[in-house]
């Protein structure tokens, strides 16, 4: 028993020091840190708020409607405000105006916009679609919505420089749909990716409207730019989508290339090169023979 205390206490000892050099990365917080499970929490209430009546436990018609999106306003005030505020304290970002009720009264006044985009959203995806039956099955069960719902969201904690927050939530509806949407990327209206699994979008990538994707393509960085330290530079590193563009199954599009409005990328594509609108990018045709053998 004695030598199973004192190998337990060695570990303790051991884990509580930052005197091995790689834990040297992993910073102590001194504060409460934003609690994941609470930020789960909070998407739902905004499904709730963004898409009245589809999301939570209560029936809510044109009688009741006001009444419950002021309950959840209230609550979804009260909640995200205690989030940002242990993320303005984690990274000392809390001076002047920067106050967590000035910045969560700002995020409510944005969702409007966000409700507006994510209904073109789903129109985008009920239009691209012939095996959506209707708008309300795109809302309940496709996986890009949740997806974007949590990216749209993201994207303008991000825009008020609200640190943390924005990539946990984005993580959320990563690990929830095998969707990853930096938060940081720009994504205009009419956006819809099919089926969705393994789709790829990096930070600095920016899309037009109307733009279609399919499942595993991957919109990314070819190379990066390193500094004295040789450390990434974040500068603009991902393509740009103009209007109109669709880009098939697993196609891969890297680097600040810019794909023309009213394009296609064809399936299986690697693209790494700039394109022109209305362009036409496909594989080569398939060999349909083959030499002597037992088969492939």
């Amino acid at each position: 028993m004695t030598k199973f205390t004192d190998s337990l206490k060695k570990s303790v000892n051991t884990l509580t020091q930052n005197n091995v050099n790689e834990y040297k990365y992993i910073p102590r917080p001194t504060r409460s840190l934003p609690n994941v499970s609470q930020i789960e929490e909070i998407m739902n209430l905004l499904s709730s708020i963004l898409f009245p009546g589809f999301f939570g436990n209560v029936r809510i018609d044109e009688n009741t409607q006001e009444y419950y999106m002021g309950v959840y306003i209230e609550k979804l005030y009260t909640t995200l405000n205690a989030q940002i505020d242990m993320s303005l304290h984690l990274f000392n970002d809390n001076d002047g105006d920067r106050t967590s009720s000035n910045l969560t009264i700002s995020f409510i006044e944005k969702l409007p916009e966000i409700k507006r985009l994510l209904a073109t959203d789903v129109k985008a995806v009920y239009d691209g679609d012939p095996a959506a039956a209707s708008c309300v099955e795109v809302i309940f069960c496709y996986p890009v919505i949740k997806a974007m719902v949590h990216y749209r969201v993201a994207h303008e904690l991000l825009l008020m420089k609200i640190p943390v927050l924005p990539r946990i939530i984005t993580e959320l509806a990563h690990s929830a749909t095998g969707i990853d949407i930096h938060p940081g990327a720009q994504i205009g209206e009419y956006f819809s990716i099919d089926h969705g699994t393994g789709v790829v979008i990096g930070e600095t990538c920016i899309i037009g409207n109307h733009v279609r994707l399919y499942q595993g393509v991957t919109l990314g960085a070819k190379s990066f730019t390193l500094d004295e330290d040789g450390l990434p530079v974040n500068v603009p590193r991902h393509p740009i989508l103009e209007n109109n563009v669709i880009v098939y199954s697993n196609s891969t599009i890297l680097g600040r290339i810019t794909i023309g409005h009213d394009s296609i990328i064809g399936g299986n594509i690697w693209q790494v090169h700039s394109v022109p609108p209305h362009s036409r990018i496909v594989q080569k045709k398939a060999t349909s023979s083959f030499s002597d053998g037992l088969g492939i």
